[in-house]
């Protein structure tokens, strides 16, 4: 199993109490960004865009305990930027530790191994490694030849070390569904307790526009990956979202499941989208107007989207929402998801590099 026992029953009494107390808007996982400097120029970031006096920016490690506590989330994932980067990053995960907080540190690595010494392994603490595929993929898609090997070496030092790992993949148009499945037998050899996965986002500061998939081949490509799984496969994701990657469930989005705390304040409407900011989480929760976003909306921003961090919040949810969507969360658990048609399009896909991606265009 990809996710402890401990952190599955916290999380699923944490969403059944809010369920009995009738709330219907409450977060899952914080989004805490500490900062938004990185050592990688990925194309598809729109993060490290901002101007040079913004990038010196960092949230100091009060100012981060403040939003965790304010927000009451069970789960806290820390993106960036690198979050590796912060000089405080110690200090801020142990303090999130000591609130017994499930912690996912998203990193790319790079000074991973060297900081490992520093952080205690803990059964609240996950090093989430960002790994966009096969070794040619990832480098091609975060810029940097090598980063892939670099990023491997880590993330073995770390599972020997004791540590929670996972990897945190990001794929986008012209990804070939085999490379994906033999990307998956290559994370699982490492050691990794399971794989996170997402189609990208069109970011607006992204430099590279034209390799985010609309919804039509986000599916045919999840379909072709995720369909005939192998047992040995394991996904730290709900797998009722994996089922909504596949085709096979049709969500809209959660958008204050995972709300977005950063140097700017709280982000409306969630980690993807900035249309403003609030000064606190009960602001957030209330000036808000969520009936403007998400599929169901019309609202052209969120017509192509299937991120995580708007989706997994609702399958979490669905799940426990009745007695046959928890049977289904339990089947796909261990489900393998025999698919002939899933077949004839790993047959059917052509093997292209990275640099030869389709460009994408389509909303359906």
């Amino acid at each position: 199993m990809a996710v402890p026992l401990s952190q599955m029953w916290t999380v699923s009494t944490y969403v059944l109490g809010k369920r009995l107390k009738g709330e219907k808007r409450y977060p899952l996982v914080l989004m805490l960004e500490p900062l938004f400097r990185c050592n990688l120029a990925c194309a598809g970031c729109g993060k490290i865009q901002y101007p040079p006096h913004i990038l010196k920016k960092q949230l100091t490690p009060e100012e981060c305990f403040q939003a965790v506590d304010e927000c009451g989330a069970p789960m806290v994932s820390i993106p960036g930027g690198e979050p590796l980067l912060h000089p405080q990053i110690v200090e801020i995960v142990n303090g999130l530790v000591a609130r017994r907080k499930y912690i996912y540190l998203c990193t790319n690595a790079l000074e991973l191994k060297r900081r490992l010494h520093e952080f205690t392994p803990s059964k609240y603490l996950t090093f989430s490694v960002h790994l966009d595929g096969q070794r040619e993929h990832h480098d091609f898609s975060v810029c940097r030849e090598g980063g892939y090997d670099i990023a491997v070496d880590a993330i073995k030092a770390a599972v020997a070390a004791g540590f929670r790992v996972t990897t945190n993949a990001t794929f986008f148009d012209g990804a070939d569904p085999n490379s994906v499945r033999s990307f998956f037998d290559e994370v699982m050899a490492y050691g990794v307790e399971g794989i996170v996965l997402s189609p990208g986002y069109s970011y607006d500061k992204a430099p590279d526009q034209e390799h985010f998939m609309g919804r039509a081949r986000s599916r045919r490509l999840f379909k072709a990956a995720l369909s005939n799984r192998k047992a040995s496969w394991k996904f730290n994701m709900s797998p009722l979202f994996l089922e909504f990657l596949m085709g096979r469930r049709d969500y809209d989005c959660t958008p204050w499941g995972m709300p977005a705390y950063n140097v700017f304040g709280w982000q409306k409407p969630c980690y993807l989208l900035q249309e403003g900011y609030a000064d606190s989480y009960r602001e957030l929760l209330e000036t808000t107007a969520w009936e403007e976003y998400g599929v169901g909306s019309g609202n052209p921003k969120c017509a192509n989207c299937m991120v995580s961090c708007g989706y997994e919040a609702t399958a979490v949810v669905d799940g426990f929402g009745s007695a046959s969507s928890f049977i289904d969360l339990v089947k796909g658990t261990f489900r393998r998801y025999r698919d002939p048609e899933a077949l004839k399009l790993l047959e059917e896909a052509p093997p292209r590099s990275a640099d030869a991606a389709e460009p994408a265009g389509e909303a359906a």
